[in-house]
């Protein structure tokens, strides 16, 4: 019985484990604020860590064409111009990963705001590249979805 007992805690602790492993693959938070003042919100601190809006996409039109009810769903392409063309010099494996995207919709009476961890580009990378730059821009990221969802 106790061994059963131990297996299954075993179990459950090593199920929690790759949770939180996968969990640390994308990076999420969540806004009060309505979609409208979370995007400008986003944008701002954007800005404010140094990293400029290159380009933000509309994904509701398809989403509508498939029949869902949303009009507020948009990625955010944002990143430093210098630093994505050395990255994608030195890594072109890279080039379809940036710039860095955020997605950020409408959900009920809040906002999210989602992202691939930028760490999981090291791997894309290879050695070429130092990784302290991926970590530098997860670093930012949290930063700005923190200020997001602080925002009031």
């Amino acid at each position: 019985m106790k061994r059963q007992l131990a297996s299954i805690i075993f179990v459950c602790l090593l199920l929690s484990v790759t949770r939180l492993a996968l969990a640390e693959e994308i990076v999420i938070t969540r806004s009060v604020l309505a979609f409208p003042e979370a995007m400008l919100a986003l944008q701002e601190s954007i800005r404010a860590h140094g990293y400029t809006v290159s380009r933000v996409q509309r994904i509701d039109i398809g989403l509508t064409g498939m029949g869902y009810k949303t009009d507020k769903y948009r990625i955010v392409f944002a990143g430093k111009i210098d630093e994505i063309r050395e990255l994608t010099e030195k890594a072109p494996q890279l080039t379809a990963y940036l710039p860095p995207k955020i997605s950020i919709f409408a959900e009920g009476d809040q906002t999210v705001l989602v992202t691939i961890n930028p760490r999981l580009y090291a791997d894309i990378a290879g050695d070429g590249i130092d990784p302290i730059i991926f970590a530098h821009w997860e670093s930012d990221l949290r930063s700005i979805f923190r200020d997001v969802s602080m925002a009031r």
